[in-house]
């Protein structure tokens, strides 16, 4: 494990997820992976497959539509992961609150390791917050972190865990 850990701490993979915002933290994040802040010359590399990802990055608020994807997108990122929620929105639903198609905030449905203030968030917050998750990642183990809502049990298939029943579709006893 030290010897992965080595390669993470000098080249994370990032994965982007926009869960309904209103693209503001997300135009921050491009500027902090654009030249002015230029975070891809710290090994940082911003990826679209979960699988391959370390650091999870969520921006604006949960809606009923995205909450699914969320959780399934999470559970398929390998232990260990760390969770950074941009923005107020992420945090708590920002200026969305009470609105009918959405929830309250991320840390209903999948634990945050990092969370990062501001409407929208400044690059260098969310620069400030990558490497915070990376001494996160750095103390985490294997161990798999459940999300908090719509997941079934960790199985184990031919003895090995698996993912795949975590993320279930939404019961209407849950909303």
């Amino acid at each position: 494990m030290k010897f992965f850990n080595a390669f993470r701490k000098k080249s994370p993979w990032i994965l982007h997820y926009n869960a309904g915002s209103c693209n503001g933290c997300d135009i921050e994040i491009l500027a902090a992976l654009g030249p002015r802040y230029d975070l891809e010359r710290f090994g940082v590399i911003n990826t679209g497959n979960p699988k391959q990802s370390d650091i999870f990055l969520v921006t604006g608020p949960v809606t009923y539509r995205s909450r699914e994807r969320l959780v399934e997108l999470y559970c398929q990122i390998p232990e260990p992961k760390v969770v950074i929620a941009v923005g107020s929105c992420t945090a708590a639903g920002g200026v969305f609150r009470g609105m009918y198609n959405v929830e309250d905030g991320i840390d209903r449905y999948i634990p945050v390791d990092v969370y990062v203030p501001g409407c929208a968030s400044s690059p260098q917050l969310i620069i400030d917050a990558v490497v915070e998750s990376l001494q996160i990642l750095e103390r985490k183990s294997k161990a798999i972190e459940t999300p908090f809502k719509l997941f079934g049990a960790v199985e184990t298939v031919a003895g090995k865990l698996s993912r795949l029943g975590m993320a279930k579709k939404v019961t209407d006893a849950e909303d």
